[in-house]
């Protein structure tokens, strides 16, 4: 019997130690490089598609700002070009599924299928162990994703970029809050967070359900009950909003609640309306009407005017625009804390489970 043949003693066996962390980078790329060349061709094409719209964005945006003076036909066509691009990315909601996405089609069959398939009973007998094998796997693929996500969040940054820039509100175009519930998620810090939050969820989700549909179909019930909890009523609560009687808020400010109140008792919304309305008319003809929106909005300012005089006060709860990157940290801050918990929750379950 030769050396190549002689088979190994238990001493032998006992004394071979755990395979290098190095070498489950290949198996990762081998085992899961089409679903990271489909997070990449997602991202990449939908990167692409922004910077073409985008670029005509751009430019639209720079022809209005630029035109002087500013209330001439001329620049009311400049304005009214940039206010009829606004499509169906302007309020994010259709880019904030990406996120959703690769947490389905990445994390949910992770695990899901390899308690499916029953290919778990060979690949947790190997020289790496289960422990190892599930923390590479899910460290390296959440770190992949989380980092395309947040190259991609610099291009979503660009895009919207106008639509929060300072003085739009003066040019009469389109101006969102960055704190709207569609585009908040979408921040160079948030939309990388929820990539991975929703990544660590699908995980956990193929794990405890060990069938890869039911745990795609999990992820995104849970994802969409938790996005809806924080977009609805945990983000505006982050720090303690502001309330204010002026109406000099930015279009960057997030008004959360406003209301009026005469004598110290606050006003209905029905009540007001009965009390506007009239006096709302009676400012119209004092307006100019070549430009509705100013129109609009001189009218609604007299009628404020008008009430604050006859002792009615208007108040406005809100979170000011200095306050979005302290939100983005936060929101982000508590994300990512929340995959490493549910990431280590996986990996506890693994260890349990019985080969």
């Amino acid at each position: 019997m030769t050396a190549q043949t002689r088979p190994a003693e238990p001493a032998e066996d006992m004394t071979l130690g755990p395979l290098p962390w190095r070498r489950m980078g290949g198996v990762i790329w081998r085992q899961h490089r089409f679903a990271l060349v489909g997070v990449a061709a997602l991202l990449g094409a939908a990167a692409v598609y922004l910077w073409i719209v985008g670029s005509s964005l751009h430019h639209a945006y720079a022809a209005a700002v630029a035109c002087r003076p500013v209330g001439s036909p001329a620049c009311q066509d400049a304005v009214n070009t940039f206010n009829g691009l606004d499509n169906f990315l302007s309020n994010g909601l259709i880019v904030q599924v990406l996120p959703v996405l690769i947490g389905t089609f990445v994390g949910a069959p992770l695990l899901a299928r390899e308690m499916e398939t029953g290919t778990f009973r060979y690949t947790w007998t190997q020289g790496f162990g289960r422990r190892r094998w599930t923390l590479a796997k899910l460290v390296a693929l959440g770190l992949a994703v989380t980092v395309a996500a947040g190259l991609f969040s610099l291009v979503l940054g660009w895009y919207y970029q106008p639509y929060f820039s300072t003085g739009n509100y003066a040019l009469a175009v389109v101006e969102l809050s960055p704190f709207n519930s569609g585009l908040f998620d979408l921040g160079r810090v948030t939309f990388a967070g929820w990539t991975l939050a929703a990544f660590a969820i699908g995980a956990l989700a193929g794990m405890l359900i060990r069938r890869v549909v039911p745990a795609i179909a999990a992820t995104l019930a849970v994802y969409a009950g938790l996005a809806f909890a924080v977009g609805g009523f945990l983000r505006e609560q982050y720090l303690t909003p502001l309330v204010t009687t002026g109406l000099n808020l930015t279009g960057s400010a997030w008004v959360l609640g406003q209301w009026w109140t005469k004598s110290g008792v606050t006003l209905s919304q029905a009540t007001m309306v009965q009390v506007m309305d009239p006096i709302f008319a009676r400012q119209i003809p004092a307006v100019p009407s070549n430009d509705v929106h100013l129109f609009k909005q001189q009218a609604l300012a007299s009628t404020v005017q008008y009430l604050t005089r006859h002792g009615y006060t208007y108040w406005t709860r809100y979170q000011p625009g200095s306050r979005f990157w302290p939100f983005q940290w936060i929101e982000g801050g508590w994300l990512l804390a929340l995959s490493v918990l549910l990431i280590g929750g996986t990996a506890w379950l693994v260890r349990r489970r019985a080969a």
